[in-house]
């Protein structure tokens, strides 16, 4: 299994110019993938510009959303960013695709949070068409400067609609912060419907977990601060930062156990210094 870091883009007021650093420490630590996860209505740094800032700071380390709310963008509009940020970063990105559920996330005129799976199938669409090299905007040009480019894509979500979505469109699936026997039948699920879909083999599995090791009640309060308008889960989430050598080795344990492909762990706090405390611990 591998071990993916998060980025620090949505901790609540993150020192923005910590991510670059951050993105190389990682790389240099081993970690397998730099992970972000996005809102609008949220003081950090948003998903595309916290990827694209790791991209020019890095050279190998993958880079995933884990996940982005792709319905609170125009679908065209994030499509041509995903593709330059493919491009400008040697192949290196997977997007993980998500619908959100948080009202003042959209922001756009138009794009409301109402009709998000219709409004996604149709973005998927017009990335396909974008992304294989299409004139776009009903003139003589493509949008991408090369005849294809392909973005592995990881779609999250419970509903049968979103596995399905998975199944047709992604390489894999990703799961949000849980513990690994709450996971165990979240991937059950995403197997099933693979295979009724007719994949061969089996989905990519990837999950997220929370993390802090410096300032573990600050890590706790930021990450309750982020999911507060969830009542109970944001409790759950927050009691569920990892912030110990102990908690952090039971839950690698628990997902390499269910065969999952990859972990990443997301900060709570923006204190470099975690890195290398993470990297002592599960790498």
């Amino acid at each position: 299994m591998k071990i993916g870091i998060g980025l620090p883009n949505q901790v609540r007021d993150v020192r923005a110019d910590v991510i670059p650093a951050w993105a190389r420490k990682s790389e240099e630590a081993g970690f397998s993938s730099l992970g972000t996860i996005g809102r609008i209505a949220y003081p950090g740094v948003i998903d595309t510009v916290a990827l694209a800032a790791a991209a020019g700071a890095t050279s190998t380390i993958g880079l995933v959303s884990t996940v982005m709310v792709v319905p609170v963008w125009p679908g065209k509009l994030l499509g041509k960013e995903l593709a330059s940020l493919q491009a400008v970063s040697g192949g290196r990105l997977t997007v993980g695709i998500g619908t959100g559920g948080r009202p003042d996330d959209f922001v756009v005129d138009g794009l409301t949070e109402k009709g998000l799976g219709k409004r996604l199938n149709s973005t998927l669409e017009d990335w396909r068409d974008l992304w294989s090299g299409q004139n776009v905007g009903g003139g003589p040009n493509r949008g991408i400067p090369a005849d294809s480019i392909d973005v592995p894509m990881l779609f999250g979500g419970f509903a049968p609609a979103a596995l399905q979505r998975m199944a047709k469109w992604g390489v894999g699936y990703i799961a949000g912060a849980m513990p690994p026997a709450q996971a165990a039948g979240v991937f059950d699920g995403a197997r099933a419907a693979w295979r009724e879909e007719g994949r061969e083999g089996d989905p990519r599995l990837v999950v997220i977990n929370y993390f802090a090791l410096g300032d573990v009640p600050l890590g706790r309060d930021n990450a309750h601060h982020y999911y507060e308008m969830f009542g109970d889960y944001a409790d759950a989430v927050a009691q569920g930062v990892n912030g110990s050598a102990a908690d952090l080795n039971a839950t690698t344990k628990g997902f390499e156990d269910l065969g999952v492909d990859e972990l990443i762990y997301i900060p709570t706090t923006d204190d470099i210094d975690d890195v290398s405390r993470l990297a002592d611990i599960v790498l």
